[in-house]
């Protein structure tokens, strides 16, 4: 195919997708000012989009159906072609000799007179779609307008509003520029819902069909921002720090009063993992130099490239324990949202000796303007083995020596409660609850297993490697159990004892097939060792120290209930005294008893099986009955159940305001309100604000279940029992 024939053919192309848009963009135009007349500027401009791209790509579409074939035809249809166009395109090699002939001779003669290709404009047709767009457009744009019709155009003049033709929102236009630190382009929407970071700034621009006398914003917590007419716009301007709902209110009103809701994302504070090393205690080895260290920071928006990290290094024993702290500032990898801080600290450096311990911590910052959140590690410890302990040969002795370094619990749930009641203003109220319930369950598991040492029972679960706050020199009652093999501390009596006690007890090794848990006592020692139960530990307490210990239970008691509550400033003052008593105990000094079985009273003879039950106290417990939390409110969820009932919205609006920061999602049982108050008459909204009510009310507690009833043959059982004389 020779240079002319193709420019011929791509003229008819472009001729054939010309005629076609020509036709369609009058159409277009006409389905456009419909949807003006009908839905508004915003549906119109969308759909003459629409329409133009469709009409471009059905020009395309049909500009391409004037393929090889088309063309073969058309120049068929012309004498000079001699109804030989196709060989034109047919390859050279399935010729014979006369059809190269006769198709030199055709190209010869087109390229001397190329007949037209393109498609003839079709007049008629383009004159119709013209006039029948133009009447359409005419008859949209002209048709006399209700008075709840808008203005067709955006540069219109829109008349003032009267009661009688109200204002009706146009158009919209919400402008959301985020804070600086979070990276978040500006961004315009047409709708008034939306999800923001904190601390945007949203400005509104509405239009109205008709202008209204006064224009506001009216929050749903009573806040009124007022709009600022600016020509044919009306603009508002406010900071997105809380989650809010809102109405659009006009004077006069307007028709269509819906809610639109602002959901605030806040900015949460970073969170720090430590990668390496992979525990919290790590034990030295020997000659060891060098402590390589690993933290990971994560933040919503971006962490700070500089991080602090805090060395402290505790060195000495007992109760002359020194700590000298470092700070050294280190720079992360990786990107904003995911840092990494490596260090590898110097022992020698340092001034870290054996027995020491090297405890580090990383503090690190997000990008949160103004006042950047920081989040700290949990603390990784290094213990460099003393000389005694490297020297000892008995396994058993140097896990007596190591146990105590762990007794610091009590302290530890005192200083995290202190650092939570600083972050409570940072901290949402729910994550507050859950991290002061989080040292509740810890001081739980620790008062768990200081009642081991008064022979009390475990309530089940994993056990904690045991604290140090308790027992944690040589004064324990283990240690000094264990001590009676070599010294001779309270006499003959006391060592035969112990020695008698040691002899009873079983050595060897777990039989439940359990793995031991790393830095439990039991564990530990009956792998090694040799274990003793905890109520033959108990015998070993006086009772000055029993009650000091079952003191220090108590005040954890008290103090976890207030943890678990939320009130971690109502549980320093217990845990305070906890930690008061357990150095008493600390301090307290050996004393060794036998031990022996308990003694239970003597069985009365003459009683059993008499029947005899006057001393008997009923073992019925009284029931009673509960009082609903918040029974106000249960009483507006009962009126709603009938849709004619008119319920105490105004007191259910400020239940709302006092306990918005324990609901999941208060922003919903408000828009249910407030729809209920536009709209008393609606049985949907009633149905909608009861289901709302009922995930919002708080459980009563659960009480005792009563027993289940016997069966026939518990019935007769029972029934023979009271027929006994």
């Amino acid at each position: 195919m020779n240079a002319a024939i193709q420019h011929a053919w791509q003229r008819a192309r472009r001729r054939q997708w010309w005629i076609t848009t020509l036709l369609a963009v009058p159409v277009a135009l006409a389905i456009s000012a419909v949807a003006w007349r009908l839905a508004g500027f915003n549906a119109a401009t969308v759909v003459l989009l629409l329409t133009l791209l469709v009409s471009a790509g059905v020009a395309t579409w049909r500009a391409r159906g004037l393929d090889r074939q088309w063309l073969v035809r058309r120049l068929n249809d012309h004498p000079v072609a001699q109804d030989s166009a196709d060989l034109l395109f047919a390859p050279p090699a399935a010729l014979n000799p006369l059809q190269k002939r006769q198709r030199t001779h055709v190209a010869a003669a087109l390229q001397a007179r190329m007949p037209e290709l393109r498609p003839r404009w079709p007049r008629r047709w383009l004159l119709a779609s013209v006039i029948t767009s133009l009447v359409v457009m005419a008859l949209a744009l002209g048709w006399p307008r209700g008075h709840n019709a808008a203005p067709l155009f955006p540069g219109a003049a829109a008349p003032p509003a009267t009661p009688a033709q109200p204002p009706q929102l146009r158009s919209a236009r919400l402008e959301i520029t985020a804070p600086a630190y979070t990276g978040q382009a500006a961004r315009v929407q047409s709708t008034l819902d939306g999800k923001v970071p904190q601390d945007s700034r949203l400005h509104w621009s509405l239009r109205f069909s008709a202008q209204p006398q006064a224009a506001a914003l009216q929050f749903h917590d009573g806040q009124r921002i007022a709009l600022q007419r600016d020509g044919d716009q009306w603009t508002a301007q406010w900071t997105a720090t809380r989650p809010a709902l809102y109405r659009v209110v006009t004077e006069p009103a307007l028709r269509d009063t819906r809610l639109y809701r602002l959901d605030v994302v806040p900015d949460r504070p970073p969170v720090v993992r430590v990668i390496a090393p992979d525990r919290s205690l790590v034990l030295g080895t020997p000659g060891q130099r060098q402590w390589p260290l690993q933290f990971e920071a994560t933040d919503d928006y971006g962490v700070v490239a500089t991080a602090q990290l805090k060395v402290t290094l505790a060195q000495g024993s007992g109760e002359n324990i020194t700590f000298r702290e470092q700070t050294f500032n280190l720079a992360g990898t990786g990107p904003a949202t995911q840092r990494r801080f490596a260090r590898t600290l110097d022992l020698a450096a340092l001034g870290a000796t054996e027995g020491n311990d090297v405890i580090a911590q990383l503090t690190v910052r997000d990008t949160h303007t103004p006042g950047a959140q920081s989040a700290q590690s949990s603390s990784v410890i290094l213990r460099l083995p003393s000389a005694a302990e490297i020297q000892g040969t008995d396994m058993e002795g140097m896990v007596k020596k190591t146990l105590p370094a762990y007794f610091r619990s009590q302290r530890q749930i005192i200083i995290d409660a202190e650092a939570l009641i600083k972050q409570r203003r940072q901290l949402p109220a729910e994550e507050f609850v859950k991290r002061a319930d989080a040292i509740g369950v810890d001081q739980r598991i620790l008062r768990l297993r200081y009642g081991q040492f008064l022979g009390e029972e475990s309530e089940g679960g994993a056990k904690p490697p045991p604290t140090s706050d308790a027992l944690p020199t040589s004064d324990t009652p283990a240690a000094a159990h264990d001590d009676d093999h070599d010294h001779d501390h309270d006499g003959d009596h006391a060592r035969t004892q112990a020695q008698a006690g040691h002899d009873d007890h079983d050595h060897g090794a777990p039989t439940d097939g359990s793995a031991p848990v790393f830095g439990s006592a039991t564990d530990v020692l009956a792998e090694y060792g040799h274990t003793h139960d905890h109520a033959e530990a108990a015998t070993l307490l006086d009772p000055k120290t029993r009650a000091t210990l079952k003191a220090a239970l108590d005040q954890m008691w008290s103090s976890e209930g207030e943890l678990r509550q939320g009130q971690p400033e109502r549980a320093l003052p217990y845990a305070y005294k906890a930690l008061g008593f357990i150095k008493e105990v600390q301090q307290a000094e050996r004393i060794y008893l036998a031990r022996v079985g308990p003694e239970l009273p003597p069985i009365d003879e003459s009683r059993r099986m008499s029947g005899d039950r006057a001393d008997l106290a009923s073992r019925t417990l009284p029931l009673r009955a509960l009082e609903a939390p918040d029974q106000a409110i249960v009483q507006v969820w009962q009126q709603l159940a009938d849709p004619a009932s008119a319920p105490d919205l105004d007191a259910l609006t400020h239940w709302l305001r006092r306990n918005e920061a324990r609901l999941p999602d208060p922003l919903s049982l408000a828009g249910a309100i407030e729809t209920l108050r536009i709209t008393p008459d609606c049985a949907d909204c009633h149905q909608a604000l009861r289901a709302q009510l009922w995930r919002a009310l708080l459980r009563p507690l659960p009480q005792v279940a009563r027993r289940n009833a016997p069966d026939a043959m518990g019935q007769r059982y029972l029934d023979a029992l009271e027929a006994t004389p």
